[in-house]
């Protein structure tokens, strides 16, 4: 039986050190247990539009979806156990439809995306949802942390490719930075989804490759254990990555489990 579990949260976005303009956006919807994190992309601004579009999309079809029971269509939504994960991979691809949509009418907002994270939390788990390079994150209370998520990125799949290469090799990838899956690329995007049990301790991290660009995944770890204030924690993480160079904008969401 899953337990019975409490969520305090917190969260912080910054523009970073070297860009002009913030184009992440996050949303959290405590009373859905929601919680979202999009980092945008393309010319005049348009990313801003796009992540914006993307939380705000997914976290009003989950306040819709009370009201109109057949607010998924046309996508298939299947009832029983998985209901919950349904709705929010439905969620996304709506966003990715409507932002795809928004960028063929204007030519400011041509190729616009963005990447997506999001965890739904009820029940004693998450349902983390994801496109692209944002990244999800248990830090668990003994101190580990675990990746949720794999980056659907060129390097990603070159590290597939290549098990033998060392972290200082891949380093060298030159098209690091390029992803393979975003919202608003095209019509239909496949929305890749876990389920995780969470216990009394956990903290559940959703951010962009603007945090994990400039800190190891232990150091991410290291950094939530030393803050029980989940507010001092964001500010320690941001604060650091400001501080090993701040290359891009940088967004967390911090979300602990607390025994109810």
């Amino acid at each position: 039986m899953p337990e019975r579990l409490q969520l305090e949260y917190a969260a912080l976005t910054d523009v970073g050190r070297k860009r002009s303009h913030n184009e992440d956006s996050f949303k959290v919807a405590p009373d859905e247990g929601l919680y979202l994190v999009a980092d945008g992309m393309g010319g005049h601004n348009a990313g801003e539009v796009a992540s914006a579009m993307a939380v705000d999309v997914v976290s009003q079809f989950f306040v819709d979806a009370h009201d109109e029971p057949i607010i998924s269509w046309p996508f298939k939504q299947a009832r029983g156990e998985r209901y919950d994960a349904d709705t929010l991979g439905i969620a996304v691809q709506y966003a990715n439809l409507r932002i795809y949509e928004s960028s063929r009418e204007s030519a400011e907002r041509r190729g616009m995306g963005t990447t997506f994270v999001g965890a739904l939390v009820r029940h004693g788990a998450a349902w983390v949802a994801h496109v692209g390079d944002s990244r999800g994150y248990l830090v668990r209370s003994a101190g580990s942390i675990e990746p949720l998520t794999t980056d659907h990125s060129l390097l990603e799949e070159y590290r597939r490719t290549r098990p033998d290469l060392t972290d200082e090799q891949l380093k060298k990838f030159p098209y690091k930075n390029v992803i393979t899956r975003a919202l608003g690329m095209k019509p239909d995007v496949a929305v890749e989804m876990h389920r995780h049990e969470l216990h009394a301790g956990d903290v559940l991290l959703l951010c962009c490759d603007g945090l994990t660009g400039m800190l190891t995944d232990q150091r991410i770890g290291q950094i939530v254990q030393e803050h029980p204030s989940l507010t001092d924690a964001c500010s320690a993480l941001v604060g650091e990555a400001n501080k090993n160079g701040g290359l891009d904008n940088i967004t967390v969401v911090l979300i602990r489990a607390l025994a109810a």
